[in-house]
């Protein structure tokens, strides 16, 4: 039997939607008890955030895991922030997209940007960075690309640098453009729980 297509798991996915600072939040409820939440910017349709749950071995809910927006930081306590607050000068990796493309911001690398190479290892289905006075290394794979069992393209990735941020872009492929597009129209269809109406939230 065909695996099925990840568009038609997220179609097959128990769907639910609210409306909420300006962004629409989607639910996902995979079949196999995986859960997806993606926030999208209600003016623009830009996906905002990502994140992934799936169930932890004792069957309880695990902790969400963020594929695409800001990272969130652990609520701690006040004394316990205090103790194990991370450097701010720390490189922060994080994956910020626009409507054409992947995109990734690393702050707080502040080397001229003839120091970076960013490459693809097609063997790996990874994109690699790394830089020519060995201070930052790191390799990171497209989601995206493999759910849709696409190949990684040179040609689609490039970076630039400005204000202490490495910015990497990879030209999403005209699948992946067409695939979010139908997306689009279907979660347009998911009446949100809070918008007054009297219809089940759920699709």
């Amino acid at each position: 039997m065909a695996v099925p297509s990840w568009l038609e798991r997220l179609r097959a996915a128990s769907k639910t939607a609210l409306v909420q600072d300006g962004k629409r939040k989607i639910h996902y409820l995979f079949e196999d008890g995986k859960e997806m939440a993606e926030e999208y910017d209600m003016k623009t349709g830009q996906l905002v955030s990502r994140k992934w749950r799936e169930k932890n071995t004792l069957g309880g809910s695990g902790k969400w895991q963020i594929e695409v927006g800001e990272p969130t930081l652990p609520l701690l306590g006040a004394l316990e922030s205090e103790l194990i607050k991370e450097s701010s000068s720390n490189p922060v990796f994080m994956r910020k997209d626009t409507l054409s493309s992947f995109q990734w911001r690393i702050r707080n690398l502040p080397y001229p940007k003839e120091v970076y190479s960013v490459s693809v290892e097609k063997e790996q289905r990874c994109c690699v960075i790394r830089t020519t006075n060995k201070k930052y290394y790191k390799k990171f794979s497209i989601p995206d690309l493999d759910r849709y069992q696409l190949p990684l393209d040179a040609a689609a990735l490039s970076f630039t640098h400005a204000n202490n941020t490495l910015i990497i872009t990879y030209q999403k492929p005209k699948e992946i453009l067409a695939a979010e597009e139908q997306l689009q129209k279907e979660l347009k269809k998911i009446k949100a729980a809070n918008n007054g109406d009297g219809d089940c939230k759920t699709q």
